[in-house]
């Protein structure tokens, strides 16, 4: 069975989660969720796209609807006994085979939590599911239950925090020697992707963002590539993943000559960056560190060339994002507390001058100062 984690840690995270059910007084929640069945469970799949869910009742019991494709998955890769399947077939509605799982294991007329926010319930499946449940039984949203007990990390996850760091580190090792005049973008991107896969590590849950020139701009990833000129900007954000757990960096690097406006944007998200960082303590909250981000760049005249959201919890996820809740944003109230692994990035786009800048890291958070889980620096890379 391939578990990364030992049983006792499953089942410490089981113990969580019922306390949170008996609390909110749930006899079942409905997990649809690929990052709370991983988390659970140690199921390890992406057959989510498909319906598929984990029923957990308040007695611990867990009994899992999926396809016949992810029968042996589910196996082989989770602490999951029970496992059911729903066939596939011409106007299949698999919503009805989870309500008679639901009357098979007694919980007509019981108090469900259903796990609506997530990829891996579509709002078509939702629409059936609910249409299923509405004379069932007392449902209520349970959205956020499971994410929110995957904010705190366990020393166990905390170790896959730790290398998937050092693969990130790994993976920007391996970009610099071909960031120059004339490297191409294709090569650095399977550079830094190689160099993750060679240290063991997985797909990230999105792509890698990569451009350069006017796509330095561009905080997503599209289609198509292009070589470095002498005097460019390349911005990268990817992240280093082990077993799922991902620990993102982002950084816009430079080839040839530093343009005044490039290292006015650089100085400006360093001071930012390093404002968040005295923000992300206990006694804080996640709106507390947007606001150091925002004060910061508002100083620098950059308040119209900066984004609204400066940063996110990270952890195990799956496609098709690494970003987790709860983010910096303004106004925010979830505390800042130990155990968590944030991403913080600091990205400033001045779309009248065309110039980018970028920088973003991810910290674990402690009893005091965040600890930063790169081995690299802030200093401006100029190749």
């Amino acid at each position: 069975m391939a578990l990364h984690f030992e049983r006792s840690e499953f089942d410490a995270r089981r113990d969580r989660l019922l306390i949170e059910m008996a609390e909110k007084k749930l006899d079942a929640v409905l997990l649809f969720a690929q990052e709370s069945m991983y988390w659970l469970t140690g199921y390890d799949t992406f057959g989510f796209c498909f319906f598929q869910c984990l029923v957990v009742k308040a007695d611990g019991s867990m009994v899992l609807l999926t396809r016949s494709a992810d029968l042996r998955q589910a196996r082989h890769t989770s602490t999951i006994e029970n496992i059911v399947l729903w066939t596939d077939r011409q106007d299949a509605n698999p919503a009805i085979d989870l309500r008679n799982l639901l009357n098979d294991l007694d919980l007509l007329g019981a108090r469900i939590g259903v796990e609506y926010d997530t990829h891996g319930l579509t709002a078509y499946n939702g629409r059936r599911l609910d249409e299923q449940l509405q004379t069932f039984g007392q449902i209520a949203d349970a959205s956020g239950i499971v994410g929110r007990l995957r904010l705190f990390k366990s020393p166990a996850e905390i170790a896959k925090a730790e290398k998937a760091a050092n693969l990130s580190d790994d993976a920007l090792d391996a970009a610099l020697p071909l960031i120059k005049q004339g490297g191409d973008e294709g090569l650095i991107l399977a550079a830094m992707q190689g160099a993750v896969f060679a240290g063991g590590g997985d797909y990230p849950a999105n792509e890698y963002i990569i451009g350069s020139g006017a796509d330095a701009l561009l905080c997503r990833y599209k289609a198509g590539r292009r070589k470095l000129t002498k005097n460019d900007q390349l911005t990268l954000e990817w992240a280093g993943v082990f077993h799922h757990y991902h620990a993102p960096m982002m950084r816009t690097v430079l080839t040839g000559k530093v343009s005044k406006r490039h290292q006015e944007l650089f100085d400006a998200s360093r001071a930012a960056l390093l404002a968040v960082e005295k923000a992300m303590t206990p006694g804080n909250t996640f709106g507390d560190v947007f606001d150091a981000h925002a004060r910061t760049l508002e100083a620098h005249n950059l308040t119209k060339h900066r984004l609204n959201a400066c940063g996110y919890s990270v952890g195990a996820r799956f496609t098709p994002s690494w970003m987790d809740m709860p983010m910096f944003y303004q106004g925010n109230p979830e505390p800042i507390a130990p155990n968590m692994t944030l991403f913080a990035h600091m990205i400033i786009m001045d779309s009248e001058t065309e110039t980018a800048m970028t920088l973003g890291r991810t910290y674990l958070t402690t009893e005091s100062a965040p600890k930063p889980l790169s081995r690299h620096d802030l200093d401006l890379i100029v190749q």
